[in-house]
């Protein structure tokens, strides 16, 4: 078995694993209780918060197979033709689920013309779509946008919740390590899980 870095490592896969947004998880394992699912989610907050992984979190919770879970990194497909591209994808039924999820990661860095695509989507999506928009840069994602979707903030970690992720990992990995150092790692990855690992 290979090297894996340990962001990737201990990335959470369940709701159980999810540390410090406590808040966004039980907002969205309560409305997946009640058979609420929205047909947008925006996710947003500092880098390194969670964001990416809830949202495939989510898209299991929603039992998605996974050919009809769509990851789009937005910084590279930015463009009117990427957005009208997904308008297209869209319309297809899902192969194995009963939604097909769109994970559109850096979302913020689409340009006006693939943000007014995109808007004529989410304002009337076929009943099979969930779009899952997560943000570093919510300041930039147009207030036309964000009405359309479910919103939800994510924190950065405190300083005690990365000092006990780098515990544990260390413990997991077979190294001692103090409370001291733990601390000293914590404070170093400045409110991040990925620097933190």
């Amino acid at each position: 078995m290979g090297f894996s870095a340990l962001y990737r490592k201990y990335r959470p896969e369940e709701w159980s694993e999810v540390v410090g947004q406590e808040q966004v998880v039980e907002a969205l394992t309560g409305a997946l209780k009640l058979g609420r699912v929205s047909h947008a989610y925006l996710f947003a907050g500092a880098r390194c918060t969670g964001k990416t992984s809830v949202a495939r979190i989510l898209a299991r919770a929603l039992k998605t197979a996974d050919i009809d879970t769509h990851e789009i990194d937005a910084a590279s497909s930015r463009k009117i033709e990427d957005a009208r591209e997904l308008r297209e994808a869209v319309l297809a039924r899902p192969f194995e689920s009963q939604y097909k999820v769109y994970i559109l990661d850096e979302v913020h860095m689409l340009t006006k013309e693939a943000w007014n695509a995109l808007l004529k989507t989410l304002e009337e999506p076929p009943a099979h779509i969930v779009f899952i928009l997560a943000t570093t840069e919510l300041d930039k994602v147009p207030d036309t946008i964000i009405s359309r979707c479910e919103l939800h903030s994510f924190r950065k970690p405190s300083q005690k919740t990365l000092a006990g992720i780098v515990a544990r990992a260390a413990e997991k990995e077979g190294y001692k390590i103090n409370t001291a150092s733990a601390e000293l790692v914590a404070l170093l990855g400045d409110g991040s899980f990925r620097d933190a690992y």
